[in-house]
């Protein structure tokens, strides 16, 4: 697929200046696609992303995180229903033998945006052939007939295993569900009972591709709502209440032709049955105001995608993907939003053999609890920050990043090194580090070049040491946005700096 320009920028900004990378790839040329090494600024900032996430969604919402092992049995797997539908539509050149994902083949070969995961084999088959969709490698029209690939990465497990008997999971979701019953006794739980998660997953991907956008091991912030299915509203009904006239950007599956988005209140989904009961109606806001308002995401970028069959995940009964657009990669989904009923539960407990039910408070009933989840690909959500963010004049570069999640807030610099600049500059920068600022100090270059390095990765401040601060005691603060600048006495810089990167004042307000 071409891109528009931005895409290629942004990933070799992020090569050059250390926040992601593809793994070994500088030793050895031939290392598999699809896995990437954070670099010091890209993991800094995607620890910020889930310390918002925290923030805003685990602690306030009552969340019980646990940490669930990457392998699991096969047998989790086989009653989650992982190994009968956990596949993609493989389609393989007969020349070249190369191997690809029939939907993304057809979406980059004809440059569409439109999602093609709900056609039937034959369908996409009479594409290919009615468009003479040739080989990207090598060129041949020749293609073998789809087939299913499995995504899961398989293991035999202990010194005496001869066949595979365990799998690194796909989702985390599989340990929450299968420590469900735990979890609820040891923290003496009531429904709703609702299970987090940050952790890695890995999915054995037919061809990776767009950096971030699909990899083979990757990272997900899974919440796991277990609910009563008879009174899914206790407790949701009164926490929507405040937000049942905010409205909720849907494409339905009735205006995938036109592609026309809906805005819809929290009321009218209600009224209408279409997001089905105040729990799920109440995540969905939650999600759709975390990512604009929290994470910065322009809302008109923002949207739900109502999955259709042939889309939706083998155990959902109704789904959601929270998409965000970009002029270069067109609608991408950050969240999996899916209501799994009790097919996980139900699952295992028939392959176990063990009881997962739960009783009523009343003591009158035992039922097995449904569950809500909302799914966040974390890599996804910090590449996209940086799409968005990018910027470029004829003059620099910059990423306009929300100021709390750059990965160095403030940095630094003294004018010039001689008459005592760098000695307090260098007290100034140890100064916003035992205040608890990401601080840098540079002192290489033209004062010009340091403040574009620091553009360059979205650093929304820096403080400069001149020969007035050895005079009066004030600095000059910039912002990163405008270029402008303001003087600031050194006693009243961490403030000025907390009000400035954590609560957004304008830097003409700091003086």
């Amino acid at each position: 697929m071409k891109m528009k320009g931005t895409y290629d920028k942004v990933v070799e900004l992020a090569t050059r200046r250390g926040f992601f990378w593809p793994s070994s790839r500088d030793v050895y040329a031939g290392a598999p696609a699809g896995f990437y090494v954070y670099g010091p600024l890209g993991l800094r900032m995607k620890e910020k992303i889930v310390s918002l996430w925290r923030r805003e969604v685990v602690f306030p919402e009552g969340v019980h995180e646990i940490e669930t092992p990457n392998i699991l049995p096969l047998k989790v797997f086989e009653a989650s229903g992982h190994l009968e539908h956990f596949f993609d539509k493989l389609i393989e050149c007969k020349r070249c033998h190369s191997r690809f994902r029939v939907d993304k083949l057809i979406e980059e070969s004809l440059g569409i945006e439109e999602n093609l995961e709900g056609l039937s084999d034959e369908e996409l088959m009479k594409i290919i052939v009615e468009n003479g969709i040739k080989c990207p490698k090598c060129g041949s029209k020749e293609w073998t007939g789809i087939k299913k690939f499995n995504l899961m990465f398989t293991l035999a497990v202990g010194a005496e295993a001869e066949e595979p008997n365990a799998a690194l999971r796909p989702e985390t979701t599989q340990g929450s569900v299968v420590e469900f019953r735990k979890s609820y006794m040891t923290m003496r739980g009531k429904l709703p009972f609702i299970l987090g998660q940050v952790g890695r997953v890995f999915r054995n991907e037919i061809s990776p591709r767009r950096a971030l956008i699909r990899m083979r091991e990757f990272q997900q912030l899974e919440i796991h709502v277990f609910f009563d299915p008879d009174n899914p509203d206790e407790v949701y009904r009164e926490k929507l209440e405040p937000y049942m006239d905010y409205k909720i950007r849907f494409l339905r599956r009735e205006d995938r032709e036109t592609g026309r988005i809906v805005e819809m209140t929290a009321r009218e989904g209600l009224e209408t049955g279409y997001t089905i009961n105040h729990l799920i109606t109440y995540w969905l806001v939650l999600y759709q105001k975390f990512f604009n308002e929290v994470l910065g995401f322009p809302l008109e970028r923002l949207r739900y995608r109502e999955l259709i069959e042939g889309e939706k995940a083998h155990y959902a009964l109704a789904h959601w993907d929270l998409e965000v657009y970009t002029e270069d990669l067109g609608w991408v989904e950050l969240v999996n939003n899916a209501y799994r009923t009790d097919y996980d539960l139900s699952g295992h407990m028939k392959v176990s053999g063990n009881d997962l039910r739960v009783t009523s408070p009343d003591g009158k009933r035992k039922f097995l609890p449904h569950l809500y989840e909302p799914s966040i690909g974390l890599d996804r959500v910090l590449f996209h920050e940086l799409m968005l963010a990018y910027r470029e004049d004829g003059e620099r570069v910059w990423l306009q990043l929300p100021r709390y999640l750059a990965p160095i807030e403030v940095a630094v610099f003294p004018l010039m090194k001689k008459d005592g600049m760098p000695e307090k500059a260098k007290e100034i920068y140890r100064m916003l580090i035992s205040e608890g600022f990401i601080a840098f100090y540079d002192e290489s270059g033209t004062i010009g070049r340091r403040y574009r390095r620091m553009d360059e990765v979205g650093t929304p401040a820096c403080v400069t040491v001149d020969h007035q601060t050895m005079e009066d005691g004030t600095v000059t603060l910039r912002d990163r946005d405008t270029m402008e600048q303001v003087r600031v006495r050194i006693e009243e810089l961490p403030a000025k700096l907390r009000s400035f990167i954590y609560e957004g004042k304008d830097i003409k307000d700091l003086l």
